[in-house]
């Protein structure tokens, strides 16, 4: 699969570790968690290929250290798959386990595992930002039709899923501190959105700290390639390199909006107004008319010409002429 812009800045931004221990934080709810010695995280490299003899650019590879009960470490893999694809991959699962199986082949082709020893726990997570809800398993054992007989022989194997568009908004405001939780929001809301420049000044104030310059840039090329391009499209000439450049484009950008939302507002409230106005004028003339034929009018036909919508008015206006009843024109009471 070809690199496309998303992917690449998706692996900009989860090639530093505050990114994986926000998403680990966040949006995985396991025991083991609080186990992580995050200040061990390192970053792999994924140098063999997956089933389709292409590396994609969304298969990023982080190691941990675990601190264990009895006091013992053990590393922990972390395979995060970034899918951008707009429908479910019924097959994930499947795909999720070849890949987990081509990291063990490197790792002992790499003489990480050396014969005799075991191999580390992997955790598959799968990143998905299409805008229909996942409906695929998340087991293999799920896609394999085998008999009770045969279940023993079904491989167990099952992946985590991160459904960015159902995030809870609720858990995204409650975790608006965390990384993983700010790109979640600007993934699933319009750039114009007031919502996006409240989570960009959120960034700028967490990237602050000069350690977090280069998540700061990778944070910039999202927003120039995903959010800003939507924006002004093919109107910016000089593109923010820093998340407070981003903030003051956006800032201008939504102050545009609502000022173009207001004066949409006057010229229909205008409108609106004009509409009223003839309508006003036109139940008035066809009133002295009808008094003028047929005398002073009931309160039920006050009532309905006050109500009437200008174009049927007008169409009584016409009928005044031949009508040989007040009825005749506006209709039977009732």
């Amino acid at each position: 699969m070809p690199a496309i812009p998303h992917d690449s800045t998706y692996k900009d931004i989860f090639s530093h570790p505050t990114m994986v221990e926000a998403l680990l934080r966040g949006f995985v709810h396991e025991d083991w968690v609080r186990q992580v010695n995050f200040s061990t995280l390192e970053k792999q490299n994924t140098h063999y290929v997956s089933d389709s003899q292409v590396q994609r650019s969304t298969d990023i590879v982080w190691r941990v250290q675990l601190k264990l009960p009895d006091g013992s470490q053990e590393w922990l893999y972390l395979f995060l798959l970034i899918e951008f694809q707009s429908k479910t991959d019924p097959w994930m699962a499947l795909r999720m386990l070849t890949y987990v199986c081509l990291l063990y082949q490197d790792l002992i082709k790499t003489e990480q595992v050396k014969p005799g020893e075991k191999l580390p726990p992997v955790f598959p997570v799968v990143i998905y930002n299409g805008q229909a809800t996942w409906r695929a398993s998340l087991e293999i054992a799920k896609l394999i039709d085998a008999p009770d007989s045969l279940k023993c022989w079904t491989p167990r194997f099952r992946h985590h899923l991160l459904d960015q568009g159902r995030v809870p908004k609720a858990k995204l405001k409650q975790l608006s501190d965390n990384l993983m939780a700010c790109l979640i929001v600007l993934e699933t809301h319009l750039p114009d959105d007031p919502v996006i420049l409240e989570t960009t000044r959120a960034l700028v104030e967490l990237l602050k700290d000069d350690d977090f310059d280069g998540l700061d840039r990778a944070f910039t090329r999202f927003y120039r390639r995903t959010i800003l391009s939507k924006l002004n499209p093919g109107q910016m000439t000089q593109m923010p390199e820093t998340l407070e450049g981003v903030t003051t484009v956006l800032a201008e950008r939504i102050d545009e909006w609502m000022d173009g939302l207001r004066q949409e507002g006057e010229r229909k409230g205008e409108q609106k107004g004009l509409l009223k106005g003839r309508q006003s004028e036109a139940a008035r003339m066809l009133g002295l008319q009808l008094r003028l034929r047929f005398g002073p009018l009931p309160d039920w036909a006050e009532a309905r010409l006050a109500q009437a919508p200008l174009e049927q008015l007008e169409g009584w206006i016409e009928a005044v002429l031949t009508a040989e009843s007040l009825e005749g024109v506006i209709g039977p009471e009732g």
